[in-house]
């Protein structure tokens, strides 16, 4: 057996394979990672945005409007197909209260994102007061959500690619969506995986 193709996003990036050793992760605060795929094209990719709506230039990177249409628009490229994309979304925590909750802002653009392109959402995890790191494997679909200890050392987290240690409660998540069945939920310990 071959062993994982590992690539890892920061905010303002996104990356699209059809190659099923891929994995891609990302740390997330506030930020959001949409993991899309079209399970028959067999092509999927995950994006990070740091902001709700839209930016112009080289900083519309960072919002989610781009990054959305970025990952759409690379998963089209390689043979996706628009009706058969399925989503699932993760991050949007409020790591600091007593400012504005930018993460919740964050969750609920790119849940109506979704809804109003039509794109079938899976599921996931968003919002809550905690840091994550989320690894996706593109062509299969299969999530992993660890929690990460630490809350406030999240955003400098988000910005460039580090190790960080799991906290007690990890989430794995895979799925079959795709044939008319929600995902399937397994916890094992920390972890939650959706299939």
């Amino acid at each position: 057996m071959l062993a994982d193709e590992k690539h890892h996003i920061v905010q303002g990036e996104y990356f699209v394979s059809e190659d099923p050793r891929a994995v891609v992760s990302t740390i997330l605060g506030s930020c959001v990672a949409a993991c899309m795929r079209d399970p028959v094209a067999g092509v999927g990719g995950m994006n990070h945005f740091l902001l709700p709506g839209e930016g112009a230039g080289q900083e519309g990177l960072r919002y989610g409007a781009y990054a959305m249409e970025l990952l759409v628009n690379g998963l089209l490229q390689r043979g996706a197909r628009r009706e058969r994309l399925e989503a699932k979304l993760f991050g949007g925590g409020r790591l600091l209260k007593g400012l504005t909750d930018i993460g919740l802002q964050n969750a609920e653009f790119a849940e109506r994102f979704l809804q109003d392109e039509g794109i079938a959402y899976g599921g996931g995890s968003l919002r809550g007061d905690h840091a994550r790191r989320i690894q996706f494997w593109p062509v299969s679909g299969r999530v992993r959500q660890q929690k990460l200890v630490g809350d406030a050392t999240a955003f400098a987290a988000e910005s460039r690619p580090r190790e960080r240690r799991a906290a007690q409660e990890d989430i794995e998540l895979f799925d079959d969506f795709g044939a008319g069945r929600r995902p399937a939920a397994r916890e094992t310990g920390n972890d939650l995986e959706l299939f």
